[in-house]
């Protein structure tokens, strides 16, 4: 099953078993790209769906693992972070995290990318992210994710 992952989503795997995570990637075949439709095709809240945006804090990207029930708010978010947050252009987010923009992984970027991590995802037992390609994901916790990630926990609303 290993080979028939995307190349993307191996390094994914890769990373995840690197940094004590199983690193099982489950693929589906109806791509659901919104938060909203990947927790419908997994069965569970959208709150557990943890979504890996790039964005620039001043001028440096930044990835926040998101809860799919919260809208980054960008003043407060940023001003938690001690910089201005912007959305990054979707060249830049193909170009740093590797990954395409319906798939961005919380890890296996070409390069570390400080992360923060929502603290609403938290409140789920267990949680989905992205696998790098837009047919995988993975299953984590909140723990896990801060752990594999070098993330801080944050609060986004």
């Amino acid at each position: 099953m290993r080979r028939s992952l995307p190349p993307v989503a191996c390094r994914v795997a890769d990373t995840l078993i690197a940094r004590g995570h199983h690193g099982v990637i489950v693929t589906h075949q109806d791509r659901p790209t919104a938060a909203s439709a990947a927790a419908r095709a997994l069965g569970v809240d959208i709150g557990a769906i943890a979504e890996a945006r790039l964005f620039l804090l001043d001028d440096d990207p930044v990835l926040l693992l998101v809860s799919g029930e919260h809208e980054v708010d960008l003043d407060r978010t940023g001003e938690r972070m001690e910089g201005t947050l912007t959305p990054a252009p979707d060249d830049l987010v193909l170009e740093v995290t590797g990954h395409p923009l319906d798939a961005v992984a919380p890890v296996g970027h070409p390069t570390n990318i400080p992360t923060w991590v929502d603290t609403a995802l938290a409140r789920h037992r267990e949680l989905w992210a992205a696998g790098g390609h837009p047919d995988a994901v993975f299953r984590t916790t909140f723990r896990e994710l801060v752990r594999i990630t070098a993330g801080l926990p944050i609060d986004v609303d």
